[in-house]
């Protein structure tokens, strides 16, 4: 019974196999390679790269493109003359004119004539002065060919104006005709102004006769009534005075 336990009761358990471990075949020759090539690069980078001398460093503007050398004038070109002479230039020495000097001055001055005056101007009492011809008050365009003459721009454009006025009258006179109305005379249209004016001031001395309270409804409707007769007057007055061409229809 001492040798009796818990872990008899239970079968014996096989603990599982592993696959063997995959191995390359190539393990060998790579192996081979990093041994035979391992002593190469002990140092920074390759060993056979050869070192820059410490003489030949990298200078400022040196990686920069190099323009062509500039090519020399050509000596076929002439200089520009000097305006001065040069320190080598002596003067001609030696040469005397016989001319008289003062007499000639003095019989120019006797014989010639005097210098006239500019006209000026003065517009201050200073004395403030400036040229009369460039200040504008000489009229110099009024002594022109083509002064005062209408220009034919306005010669043409007057004549267009004209011309359709003229095509405007003949074809209202023509539908006037069809229509069968008649204008108005230049008496007619003035005594009809006046008559309407006097209608007008009738009315307009009636409005002021009105009391000054207007407290019943035949006050206000009177009132009321003369407002529109005296529009209605104004309207046509100004109808009139505006249009010098009136057509009235025949009875």
């Amino acid at each position: 019974s001492a040798q009796e336990s818990i872990f008899s009761f239970l079968p014996p358990q096989d603990k599982p196999v592993k696959p063997p471990r995959y191995i390359s075949t190539f393990r060998p020759l790579v192996k081979r390679e990093a041994e035979k090539n391992k002593a190469q690069r002990k140092t920074m980078g390759p060993a056979k790269v050869a070192v820059p001398l410490p003489n030949n460093f990298l200078q400022k503007h040196s990686k920069e493109p190099k323009l062509p050398a500039r090519k020399k004038e050509q000596d076929s070109k002439k200089q520009p003359a000097l305006s001065v002479p040069r320190r080598t230039d002596h003067p001609v020495m030696g040469i005397k004119s016989q001319k008289n000097f003062i007499n000639t001055n003095a019989v120019a001055a006797i014989t010639g004539l005097p210098k006239k005056p500019q006209p000026i101007c003065v517009d201050t009492r200073q004395g403030d002065k400036y040229l009369l011809e460039t200040s504008g008050l000489v009229p110099k365009y009024v002594k022109k060919k083509n002064y005062g003459v209408t220009p034919k721009c306005v010669v043409q454009r007057t004549e267009e104006m004209k011309r359709a006025q003229e095509e405007y009258e003949a074809n209202i006179s023509e539908q006037l005709k069809k229509r069968a109305m008649k204008q108005l005379s230049d008496e007619e249209r003035t005594s009809l102004l006046q008559g309407l004016k006097q209608n007008w001031e009738e009315l307009y001395r009636e409005f002021q006769c009105l009391p000054i309270e207007i407290d019943t409804i035949s006050k206000k409707l009177q009132k009321e009534k003369l407002e529109l007769q005296m529009k209605q007057l104004e309207h046509d007055i100004d109808s009139i005075e505006k249009h010098k061409v009136i057509y009235i229809a025949n009875e």
